[in-house]
């Protein structure tokens, strides 16, 4: 699986990469469709405490991609949201997948 990583008004950090790769990983294991993550980080201006760290996570698998976006209070919950949304998508794919 190939891993590209992309910041928008945010600092790179080796420990969110390391991060979203574990996590990416383990899809990975069970989906082992999935070909490619494209993982954006950006920040956003907001007046709520609990949101501004945004983390969008598009797959790259048979058909077309899947997408999901989580803003969270930090990088780390955003990931991990955006990442369970992703599970439930592939989880619907499969799913097709298996009835034709």
């Amino acid at each position: 699986m190939k891993f590209i990583f992309e910041y928008d008004n945010v600092e790179q950090s080796n420990r969110l990469e390391a991060y979203a790769k574990e996590k990416l990983a383990n899809l990975h294991k069970k989906y082992s469709f999935v070909t490619r993550a494209d993982v954006f980080f950006k920040t956003e201006n907001t007046s709520n405490d609990n949101k501004g760290m945004i983390c969008n996570i598009r797959l790259s698998v048979p058909g077309p991609r899947l997408f999901a976006e989580a803003s969270k209070e930090n990088f780390t919950s955003s990931i991990s949201e955006s990442v369970n949304e992703l599970e439930k998508q592939l989880r619907k794919k499969k799913e097709k997948m298996l009835t034709y």
